[in-house]
Parts: structure tokens; C-alpha cells; sequence
């Protein structure tokens, strides 16, 4: 015999808006800077996230060009440690929540 145990107490609203918000990806936006040349920068990316040298370029490009480029998505804690990378290779690196 199988019982169905029932939880009136439980609201199931509250943890699928938790679900949702945690299932959010995150962002590395890196940023334009005076310093770093742009062969540099397309090195880190090249050397870092093992981007092609096209797409390295293409990005270090949009940096130059628009100010930033979002280099990476994912969940925070790995955004955290490649915003921390980008520090160490002295470009300024920021993580954001991505639009919906």
C-alpha cells in the first residue's frame, strides 16, 4: 500500500521564486583601461579563458571600442574567481547578475 503524505504547511511559491533567482547567471565584464596594451589584454583572454585568437581579439576589440566586454557567464562563485584572475593580471574586472 502507498500513502500520499500531504504538507499543508508548505509553500511551494517561496521556494520556486528561490529556485528561479538562484538559476540567475552571472557575468565577468572587463573594462577599458590607460594601461594594459591591447596585445596584452588579448594574451590574458588567450592565455586565461583558452579563447581562440579570433574571438580573443574580437573581445579585446569590444573592450577598446565600447569600454567592457563580458568575458565570461556562469554562476557567481566561478565570475568571483575570474574577476580575481583579471585582477592579478592587472585588468579591471567587475561580476554582475545578467538580464533575464
Amino acid at each position: 500500500m502507498t500513502a500520499t503524505l500531504e504538507h499543508p504547511d508548505t509553500d511551494t511559491s517561496a521556494d520556486a521564486a528561490t529556485v528561479v533567482v538562484a538559476d540567475v547567471p552571472w557575468r565577468t565584464i572587463v573594462w577599458d583601461d590607460p594601461v594594459n596594451l591591447m596585445t596584452y589584454v588579448s594574451y590574458v583572454f588567450r592565455s586565461y579563458f583558452g579563447y581562440p585568437r579570433d574571438e580573443a581579439e574580437r573581445l579585446m576589440l569590444q573592450v577598446h571600442h565600447e569600454g567592457r566586454a563580458v568575458v565570461a557567464t556562469g554562476n557567481r562563485e566561478a565570475m568571483e574567481r575570474h574577476a580575481q584572475a583579471m585582477h592579478a593580471y592587472g585588468l579591471q574586472a567587475t561580476v554582475s547578475r545578467a538580464e533575464a
